[in-house]
């Protein structure tokens, strides 16, 4: 799996003119997923998501949580962040696992996010074409493999 986190003061997922998510402070994790991945590579993303420090304390040091800052999380499917580049200038997506492995995956790593956070998770529409908006803070952006564990 692989993930982009992003520190937002505020972000919204809208889809066909309907919004499905809207926060304040908190994370926008976009999430792509391969066929490789399993229950293990849900629960080691879910423990360093929750857990990551990127938000500032008192003296505005990244020290905090999400969960320490009682912020949200938004959480979108983005296939294309399995995307390859090596050969030719369109993109392939071999890698990136088909909806009938993905979805359950997915939503398996939403409710993960759940219970290890304690409140409900906010997302996009699995599929749908979705117009993300979000207010990067900082920018604070972190991207993270579960199978290139750095």
């Amino acid at each position: 799996m692989r993930v982009i986190i992003q520190r937002v003061s505020q972000a919204s997922v809208t889809v066909e003119g309907q919004k499905t998510a809207d926060i304040q402070k908190g994370l926008l994790v976009l999430v792509g997923i391969e066929d490789a991945d399993t229950q293990e590579d849900i629960d080691w993303l879910t423990g360093k998501i929750i857990k990551m420090r990127i938000f500032g304390d008192e003296n505005d040091v990244m020290n905090c949580s999400v969960q320490d800052v009682d912020g949200d999380i938004i959480v979108v499917s983005q296939f294309t962040l399995h995307a390859s580049t090596k050969k030719g200038n369109r993109p392939s997506y071999i890698k990136a696992a088909k909806p009938d492995f993905a979805i359950p995956m997915y939503e398996n790593f939403v409710k993960s996010l759940e219970k290890e956070f304690g409140k409900k998770i906010q997302t996009g529409i699995f599929g749908a074409d979705m117009k993300v908006n979000l207010l990067n803070d900082g920018p604070v952006t972190i991207v993270m493999d579960s199978k290139n564990r750095e």
